[in-house]
């Protein structure tokens, strides 16, 4: 069976099917509206092109209705919470998102194109494992008590100490890429640590993040604590602009992020940026062959390409270089496209035809510029947004492929000659989110893993995440750690109190 051939609606669970009934609502101080303006949003599904639902176009008024709530909510009962009682509130969220996670593992697969098994058995275990992991921080935020050494007067003390409070009223801005990990990525530290959200997921994604709404409603979270608003561009612009919001966390691509962190300064909100990235896979040739080329694999067509961290530039020592580069070609040919719900499926379609037209101008660069095409390379005709896994071959660091962030399966393989080299090369980038070193050399790994700039460094895998460990890039992969006590940090402030003992 091709690409695109299955009625996936018709196969999802009635859940699912009775969510995508009828048109989507925002939510907003705890009720579902529609856009002041009554404008709407179709959403598609990426593996057929056709629609699923539509959803609310929001602009700044719907904006200014939604921070305004969480407002209310920030300085009313909310604050007055104990910490115990949010900790709750996100246990009873993992657990309702526990029971319904395959009806949302078949809306993520529907809205994102992704793999169902993947869906269910991936981006919902992290969600629900993140909810969990976060709803303990909610105890667990302190401060310090410090002695300090100043006598202005004589004969009088000081005490000091510092408190973790809550920065106030967050606005979020997620991609579309993992939807709902990333919903629940933004909102379950914020929750923890006190803040209220106002949270606007990507146009193309909404379903997930608006059923989560549903799941907050029913777990019993105070109305406006959590606010979910829809819209493009210009929804997003308004939450950065609007002066009574007091952080802004956005994951996205570097040019987006550039322009919120500029346009953030005119208010000076709090900012946390994670951004794009153009990852090194790095192969030493005394790596384990077969494990390199499937690692190499997973790194650039997991999720199809569209991964901050995709491993886009394969670096292999030159007496294993075209060995590698032949095995992954053969990967690339072999994986079997089609839709989410298709069991046989390996690898499903690009979120959008603007996406993949994305990605073939890339690819038609490569050719230009005089990259060797090992596989792919071309759109699948038909419905859907389906673009072959692409290898490329004897790159150099100059072209396109290999300086910009493509977010697609589309990886350019070049050979160094011995380490030095490959550090060289794989930093040999305006972005540092993640990078991966394939070697049985456990010395020699650890003396070139300080060596890498990127905020995180895998050996022998790729793309591995996890709740507790701390997640974020440096140069233009953005500022501010996502995960682990990291992501608690970045929406609370120290406060400092001063006590003179008279």
């Amino acid at each position: 069976m091709g690409p695109a051939t299955l009625d996936q609606t018709g196969l999802a669970g009635e859940a699912a099917r009775r969510f995508l009934s009828s048109p989507r609502r925002m939510l907003i101080d705890g009720t579902w509206v529609e856009a002041i303006s009554g404008a709407r949003i179709e959403v598609l599904d990426p593996a057929t092109g056709g629609a699923l639902t539509s959803v609310p176009a929001a602009d700044a008024r719907d904006v200014d209705r939604a921070v305004a709530a969480a407002r209310r909510a920030f300085e009313g009962d909310w604050s007055d919470m104990r910490p115990v009682e949010r900790e709750r509130l996100l246990l009873k969220l993992a657990d309702l998102l526990e029971a319904r996670a395959d009806a949302f593992a078949e809306l993520e697969a529907l809205d994102s194109g992704k793999l169902l098994v993947m869906a269910r058995h991936g981006d919902l275990s992290i969600a629900i494992d993140s909810l969990r992991y976060n709803a303990g921080w909610a105890t667990k935020i302190e401060g310090a008590t410090i002695t300090p050494s100043f006598r202005y007067v004589p004969d009088l003390r000081f005490s000091a100490h510092t408190r973790r409070e809550p920065v106030g009223v967050v606005g979020q801005i997620i991609p579309w890429n993992f939807p709902l990990v990333m919903a629940v990525w933004k909102i379950a530290p914020a929750l923890a640590a006190g803040c209220t959200v106002v949270l606007k997921p990507a146009e193309d994604t909404p379903l997930t993040a608006l059923a989560l709404g549903e799941l907050v409603a029913e777990a019993g979270f105070p109305d406006g604590v959590v606010n979910i608003v829809t819209g493009d561009g210009a929804a997003g612009a308004a939450l950065v602009d609007h002066p009574d919001v007091d952080k802004i966390a956005f994951t996205g691509s570097t040019e987006v992020g550039q322009t919120i962190q500029r346009r953030a300064a005119a208010t000076m909100k709090r900012v946390s940026l994670e951004l794009g990235g153009k990852s090194p896979v790095v192969v030493l040739k005394d790596a384990n062959l077969e494990q390199a080329i499937q690692g190499a694999a997973m790194a650039i067509f997991f999720n199809h390409g569209q991964v901050c961290t995709a491993g886009s530039r394969l670096l292999v020592e030159r007496p294993i270089y075209e060995a590698v580069v032949e095995g992954l070609g053969q990967v690339a040919e072999a994986l079997r496209l089609g839709a989410g719900f298709d069991p046989a499926s390996q690898m499903g379609p690009l979120i959008s035809a603007r996406q993949r037209a994305r990605v073939k101008g890339y690819v038609e660069a490569g050719e230009r510029e005089g990259g060797r095409l090992v596989a792919g390379g071309d759109a699948v005709s038909g419905p859907g947004f389906f673009f072959r896994p692409t290898v490329f071959a004897d790159t150099t660091p100059q072209m396109q492929i290999c300086r910009e962030e493509i977010f697609g399966p589309v990886v350019a393989a070049m050979p160094f000659d011995e380490p030095q080299e490959a550090l060289r090369l794989a930093n040999d980038t305006s972005f540092g989110l993640g990078a991966s070193l394939w070697t049985n050399d456990l010395s020699l790994a650890n003396r070139m893993v300080p060596k890498l700039r990127a905020g995180t460094v895998w050996v022998n895998c790729h793309n591995v995440l996890d709740p507790a460990v701390p997640f974020g890039g440096l140069k233009l992969s953005g500022y501010g750690k996502e995960l682990g006590h990291s992501a608690v940090e970045l929406y609370t402030e120290a406060k400092t109190v001063t006590v003179a003992h008279v």
